[in-house]
């Protein structure tokens, strides 16, 4: 019995010796509106994170441990993106790809700030998620994204001076994401010259907007800039056709999809939308659109950006030698560019991308591709 008990304490010394935080699979859990209105953002946060796990796996996984995901379903709304958040640190995972809706990644982001967790959003803008963990000290929130400050100081200007004398409405649908990017472009666009003739929020949901549509008609608008959704923007552009009130429509990278024109339809030509420089047209991304095309899905939107956060995530943990959060947010911050499917990245103290670059796009007959300024 004697020699037996030794036995068992040599054994479970080596167990305890052997390095077991990288021994299992590594779970990342991928966040986002999976369901409702908003759920193709989801869908693209999916198979980019599962296109991302599945070539890093076939390379060996990372030191050796496969990628494992988590996909959780927070319909971009604040109550149950927390609800989420928390039962994502109780079954322990560490990093998170996601949130997708500002309003969804900011009241999230406290709670991963709490237990330590890494948290990479690939498509909140709105400053306010970064910038509030920076003043809390919360070092492992972070955004493989750009900034709705940094858009608005691009598009603001550009309509401020192509549009100089033109009747511009700035609309928002009130959500931390909408109301947040149609403030910083009317701030940048005040300070280019160009007023407003009106700057009204809408009740994002609804399904008549034809008392909007005569104020529009009423004001003579030229331009319209919305922060907002594709379902609203699809509805108002529709509705405002069936009155013969034709307007240019602008707006942020939300209406990255094919399913604003499936909303808007012919009345959506010429729409034209801010977003990051083209990922798709990157050479670093060419096999990884190749996969992802061959399996029947197109990288548009937000894809490319889920794939890139999986990345980070993976070199990270490697720079770090630990899955440890703090420490490959650490790393992940040290001025060293990461490769990824959107090009090489860096990030600043506070977790946000350096250099963002942006294509205005243009939407003809179904589809949509960059033009010139």
């Amino acid at each position: 019995m004697k020699k037996l008990n030794i036995l068992s304490a040599a054994v479970f010394g080596l167990m305890m010796s052997a390095p077991v935080a990288f021994a299992d699979d590594i779970t990342f859990s991928v966040v986002g509106p999976m369901t409702g209105q908003l759920a193709t953002i989801g869908d693209q946060f999916k198979q980019g994170a599962q296109a991302a796990a599945d070539a890093i796996n076939a390379a060996g996984g990372i030191d050796g441990r496969q990628v494992k995901l988590d996909i959780e379903d927070d319909q971009c709304d604040p109550k149950q993106a927390v609800s989420v958040a928390n039962r994502i640190i109780a079954d322990g995972v560490k990093f998170i790809d996601g949130h997708a809706c500002s309003g969804s990644s900011i009241p999230a982001s406290a709670v991963y700030a709490e237990a330590g967790a890494l948290m990479m959003s690939p498509a909140s803008s709105n400053p306010v998620l970064t910038d509030a963990a920076a003043t809390a000290g919360w070092p492992t929130i972070m955004r493989l994204y750009t900034r709705d400050d940094a858009q608005g100081a691009f598009i603001g200007p550009w309509i401020a001076k192509k549009y100089a004398g033109k009747n511009v409405v700035i609309l928002h649908d009130k959500s931390a994401y909408g109301q947040g990017v149609a403030d910083a472009v009317k701030a940048t666009m005040n300070a280019g010259g160009l007023k407003e003739v009106m700057y009204e929020g809408i009740n994002a949901g609804e399904k008549d907007y034809a008392a909007l549509v005569t104020k529009l008609k009423d004001l003579k608008a030229d331009v319209v800039y919305f922060g907002g959704y594709h379902p609203e923007a699809g509805l108002i552009l529709r509705q405002s056709a069936e009155q013969s009130l034709k307007f240019q429509l602008i707006m942020p990278d939300s209406i990255a999809s094919p399913e604003f024109w499936q909303v808007a339809g012919p009345a959506g030509e010429g729409t034209m939308f801010v977003f990051p420089s083209d990922p798709q047209a990157k050479p670093e991304a060419k096999e990884a659109i190749e996969k992802i095309k061959a399996g029947g899905f197109v990288p548009e939107g937000f894809t490319l950006f889920s794939y890139a956060v999986i990345q980070a995530f993976a070199e990270g943990i490697k720079r770090a030698g630990s899955d440890d959060p703090a420490k490959v947010a650490e790393a992940l911050k040290n001025g060293t560019p990461i490769s990824t499917v959107v090009g090489s990245v860096t990030f600043d103290e506070k977790g946000d991308l350096k250099n963002a670059s942006y294509d205005i796009n243009q939407w003809h007959d179904g589809k949509y591709a960059p033009i010139q300024p």
